[in-house]
């Protein structure tokens, strides 16, 4: 499943978005997205994991995570328009 994750801190990076998550399933990637120009967090990521996603959501969805409420959920498909 793949999972949206917004209001990251910008101290957060991959690996430690990829460890908030190991903790309750297996974590295939997890990614933060970046601005091309800056390189700088844009402040939401993708967590995609082969078991435990539900777990996951259930559990750190408005979770503090360094200072921010975690805004957890089932990534959709971006809309083609």
């Amino acid at each position: 499943m793949n999972i949206y994750v917004g209001n990251i801190s910008w101290g957060l990076n991959d690996q430690d978005l990829e460890n908030l998550f190991a903790e309750h399933g297996t974590v295939t990637s997890a990614k933060i997205i970046t601005d091309r120009m800056t390189n700088r967090s844009r402040g939401f990521g993708f967590v995609e994991m082969s078991d435990g996603a539900e777990k996951a959501i259930e559990a750190l969805n408005g979770a503090e995570v360094d200072g921010r409420e975690l805004v957890v959920n089932e990534s959709k498909p971006r809309d083609k328009s």
